[in-house]
């Protein structure tokens, strides 16, 4: 049976959270996410990538650190419109101590800074988009990291699609990382989670585009401040 689809009018901007800057080493976490990157780019879809540690991102929750003393804050001109144009999201991050890395949760707090913006159905900005994630590592972690950035994404108004996570985990302890030598290129979990994420991604983002997004009722913040409470069964909220 064919569900052959055209994904080349999508967009999707990957973004890896590693700490090591591209002029210091290779990234593990970059090696995973170039696999998704490769089904994506097989399809049409124009695919971003941006490596975090290469720019300098403020830390902060507004759009724009710099009106709000950073020196310099390459998030609103170099990352913002990418995010913003992107029908899909995904972040790579590596573990430590069992968790995201610190530049991710940056990354996670400056895409809330956007949080409060609407879009032209006066949803919130990110409704009809959809995201995911990949982890990558030698110690635990792997699905407490997905938790974690999944519940960001959806909560700001990402659409998260089944199975919309994949990763690699070593030995625990000291030892190679993905892609040391051929470690883990040829982990059947980890090749499966990986094109199942993708391509649930695809579809996702092929049907929100489809179907002009969200729909738009009941989640309009515009229509709520208006005094519209879409029905709710609390007299005290209508």
């Amino acid at each position: 049976m064919s569900d052959a689809k055209d994904y080349s009018d999508l967009k999707a901007c990957f973004i890896n959270t590693t700490l090591k800057p591209s002029a210091r080493e290779d990234s593990h976490t970059e090696l995973l996410m170039k696999n998704s990157m490769t089904i994506m780019e097989k399809q049409g879809v124009t695919v971003n990538y941006l490596r975090a540690a290469d720019h300098d991102i403020a830390f902060g929750v507004y759009p724009d650190m710099r009106e709000h003393g950073a020196k310099k804050d390459d998030w609103p001109e170099i990352y913002w419109p990418k995010v913003r144009d992107a029908d899909i999201l995904v972040i790579g991050t590596p573990l430590w101590l069992g968790e995201e890395s610190s530049i991710c949760r940056v990354i996670i707090e400056r895409l809330y800074a956007h949080s409060g913006q609407t879009n032209d159905k006066g949803q919130y900005v990110y409704y009809g988009r959809t995201g995911g994630c990949m982890v990558t590592g030698n110690e635990d972690g792997v699905k407490h990291a997905s938790m974690t950035l999944l519940y960001a994404l959806q909560h700001i108004g990402y659409v998260i699609p089944p199975q919309a996570d994949c990763g690699w985990i070593g030995e625990a302890g000291p030892g190679p990382s993905y892609g040391d030598d051929g470690i883990g290129l040829d982990n059947e979990f980890t090749r499966r989670n990986t094109t199942f994420m993708t391509w649930n991604l695809l579809h996702m983002a092929r049907m929100l585009k489809d179907a002009g997004g969200m729909p738009a009722y009941g989640n309009q913040r515009s229509e709520w401040e208006a005094g519209q409470r879409f029905d709710h069964p609390n007299p005290e909220y209508r």
